[in-house]
């Protein structure tokens, strides 16, 4: 899913109609100052990343003053949590809280549902995990009618919302599930959305997720890449994109997978269908190794298509390897993989001289394609050292994923010594 940060969520609910706290972002102690001279009282500073648990890792905090905010922002902006650095603080203003409740709206995924859900408590806050399954209340959503506000009125009572409360709930959580809807959202959750001291509803917080198929309909959102991704977006990451953007012949998936450039034992890896992929991190993981990054070329894409993968895998700077994963017996045309291989070698490995590259191709038209790889590659494997680290096996080692990952590690050894003696 599409994720926004929580300033991010705030903007698009305040443009909704839906109350949140007065602040804007800020990327340096500079700015967070100039907002909280802006806001002109006491204000939170609050860490922006895509993770949970940020008071706990001490990434919140209120404070009162325009320099304090700013000594605050330049502690929590140095920050990493659960591996993603904290590059905004979010200065907000500091609310009279009387009372913090939970919602959510979700995808229910149930066979019997299939639709929206909402889910409430009246004790929201950190702590919402250890709250009892019995005070969070949920209800399914007619996904075409919406939530209308007579089953919100029930849905507060069952809740226990006072009665002299229930209209102003009521009204708010049907604002917020048209939000959800309208935004084409798999997840909107306020954790917590407060009832201030003057008897305000305020939403405190935001975590907005999009629909990834909806990310067309949305051009104002900006979003770069409509994709779930382990962290901030990669160089690599924009190059996937493009290529499944613009080419629909079969599948060209590509994506960062927290590569490290300096650390050793990273592998270009490109599997060939989902199944595949799972034994090929499999034979990598026996043996210590580490995916750069996942691909997926499956589903009979056409050589073009193949050659942007693998490419891109290949340019990966200080790999220890390359592996072609076709675990399994493909029904596709698998020359088209012979063809994109042997020319991208080609033209990458003599920038990096005897790089280990495992080739398990196997299925369809599996003999063509073995004599294409042999055959195209038979003078570069031969050429001053340049591919002398290629292996190319067929259908014999389709499931052998301890003797792959055996191999690669061997090699890789010998290529990352051989550099190490060279000072590179």
């Amino acid at each position: 899913m599409a994720k926004f940060l929580e300033y991010q969520g705030k903007e698009w609910l305040a443009k909704a109609g839906i109350p949140v706290p007065k602040g804007r972002s800020a990327s340096s102690p500079e700015e967070a100052q100039q907002a909280a001279e802006w806001i002109g009282k006491s204000v939170a500073v609050k860490g922006q990343v895509q993770a949970g648990g940020r008071g706990k890792a001490g990434i919140v905090k209120l404070v009162e003053t325009p320099s304090e905010a700013s000594a605050a922002a330049a502690e929590i902006l140095v920050k990493t949590v659960k591996g993603l650095p904290v590059r905004q603080v979010l200065i907000e203003e500091k609310l009279a809280i009387k009372k913090e409740y939970y919602c959510s709206f979700v995808i229910n995924n149930a066979r019997d549902a299939r639709c929206p859900m909402l889910m409430f408590s009246s004790e929201g806050g950190m702590d919402i995990e250890s709250v009892p399954e019995e005070l969070i209340f949920k209800m399914n959503i007619d996904p075409i009618f919406g939530l209308q506000i007579y089953d919100a009125i029930d849905f507060c009572v069952r809740a226990g919302i006072p009665n002299k409360e229930l209209s102003k709930f009521a009204s708010f959580l049907t604002k917020l599930s048209q939000v959800y809807k309208k935004y084409d959202c798999q997840t909107l959750e306020i954790n917590p959305f407060v009832m201030t001291e003057d008897g305000s509803l305020i939403c405190a917080d935001c975590k907005m997720e999009i629909d990834n198929s909806s990310v067309g309909r949305h051009p104002e959102f900006g979003i770069k890449i409509a994709r779930d991704l382990p962290g901030e977006v990669t160089e690599l990451d924009m190059i996937g994109w493009s290529i499944e953007e613009t080419d629909a012949r079969g599948t060209g998936f590509l994506m960062n997978m927290g590569y490290d450039e300096v650390s050793p034992g990273y592998i270009g890896y490109h599997p060939i269908g989902g199944g595949s992929a799972m034994m090929g991190l499999d034979a990598l993981n026996q043996v210590g190794l580490k995916p750069a990054n996942y691909a997926d070329t499956s589903g009979n894409p056409v050589g073009s298509k193949i050659y942007r993968v693998a490419k891109s895998v290949l340019s990966q700077p200080n790999i220890d390897g390359y592996l072609l994963g076709g675990f399994m017996m493909a029904n596709q045309e698998q020359w088209h993989h012979a063809n994109a291989i042997v020319k991208v070698l080609w033209e990458e490995l003599p920038k990096k001289p005897g790089l280990p590259c495992v080739l398990l191709l196997c299925g369809n038209r599996e003999d063509e394609s073995m004599e294409i790889l042999r055959k195209g590659l038979a003078e570069l494997m031969t050429s001053d050292g340049i591919g002398k680290r290629i292996e190319i096996y067929g259908k014999e080692h389709v499931t052998d994923t301890k003797f792959i990952g055996q191999r690669l590690l061997a090699l890789a050894k010998e290529y990352r010594a051989e550099k190490d003696a060279q000072g590179k």
